[in-house]
């Protein structure tokens, strides 16, 4: 009888985060990186664009003008998704119809003054800033009473919703725990109390021994491509030591956390030799007043792009009605990605 093998035959992967499964079916695509590929043109943007709302000194979309800012900028959303002032209120008509107000409010970070960068192009000092300014408004968002959970968040590229190349992200707090971070957080909670110590701690400890998803590690923090990874180079950077948030690290932890964050996205471009388009987001403890010792520190890294910088894959038909699916292995991707050069494709 033929012996089943990771690489060959369809199988399914567990999630221990959020308790899915995603199917893998590596026999549809066995040499996924050998179809066409086809290079776009390299984007060339200018340092500062007097039409973009989120350069230093020009209007935004909403009236209000931005300081001539020289590092980091922080604003609130001139179009915020939640609002904080918004009234008490639910609705219940029998079991099958509920609806309840809910209150936050929406921030914008400019991770750079300059139009014409991503963090991959900018140095590992300046994206320490963009670190600080995380926890600082982590902790001030989180402070507020109403606020139960503070959401970290970069889209980058307009496939994925980014209607503005300006290097910048997002920060939403808001009074209920949104769905994935509750997912995670339930089995987190489940993993603490049955085994002492963060489901995360155990998981990095175990990848970092075997290797083969690893993709870059300094002394506080590793990426690499999750076993159960869904997107086709999904990937996660996670502390190495068990911290519930991102305030609780370290001088030197952020200055890793920082140096990680550009050695991944540095990577992303260089597989196609494009602007790697992604959203990235950071799960960290709710800011509920209570202590979280099963919460362990991460961050999200889903990208579409597949087989060139045209080639994308999207969660449609059997993704959207049934399980999330993909062809390429966790293994095979974090090979393709180790095999690249380390430094940026635009400085050859």
């Amino acid at each position: 009888m033929e012996q089943f093998e990771f690489t060959e035959h369809s199988h399914r992967r567990y999630n221990p985060l959020n308790g899915d499964w995603v199917l893998v079916s590596p026999h549809r695509t066995k040499r996924p990186w050998q179809g066409k590929v086809e290079k776009p043109a390299i984007e060339e943007r200018p340092q500062y664009d007097e039409k973009c709302y989120l350069c230093p000194g020009n209007e935004r979309a909403g009236g209000h003008k931005n300081p001539d800012y020289k590092d980091v900028f922080v604003f609130q959303n001139d179009f915020s998704a939640l609002m904080p002032d918004i009234p008490e209120g639910n609705y219940t008509k029998g079991e099958l119809y509920k609806a309840e107000s809910e209150r936050g409010f929406c921030k914008v970070i400019c991770f750079s003054p300059r139009h014409d960068l991503t963090i991959p192009e900018m140095e590992v000092s300046n994206i320490r800033k963009v670190v600080d300014l995380w926890c600082d408004e982590y902790k001030e968002i989180g402070s507020l009473d109403y606020i139960n959970h503070v959401q970290i968040f970069e889209n980058k590229g307009d496939i994925m919703g980014c209607s503005n190349p300006h290097p910048h992200g997002q920060i939403w707090g808001q009074y209920s725990v949104p769905v994935e971070p509750a997912k995670e957080s339930k089995m987190q909670k489940a993993y603490f109390e049955k085994h002492g110590k963060t489901l995360l701690e155990d998981y990095v400890v175990e990848e970092l021994k075997s290797g083969e998803r690893v993709l870059v590690e300094n002394e506080h923090f590793v990426a690499l491509i999750p076993f159960w990874a869904t997107w086709p180079f999904e990937a996660m950077i996670v502390s190495k030591r068990a911290v519930s948030n991102i305030t609780q690290l370290s001088d030197d932890e952020k200055t890793a956390l920082a140096d990680v964050y550009k050695k991944l996205t540095v990577m992303y471009d260089n597989l196609f030799e494009v602007s790697f388009p992604y959203s990235a987001g950071m799960h960290q403890a709710p800011t509920d007043g209570e202590e979280h010792p099963e919460w362990h520190l991460h961050m999200h890294f889903y990208p579409p792009l597949l087989r060139s910088a045209t080639v994308k894959k999207f969660m449609v038909g059997y993704e959207m009605m049934a399980n999330a699916q993909r062809d390429i292995t966790a293994e095979q991707a974090a090979q393709r990605l180790r095999d690249l050069p380390t430094t940026h494709y635009k400085t050859k």
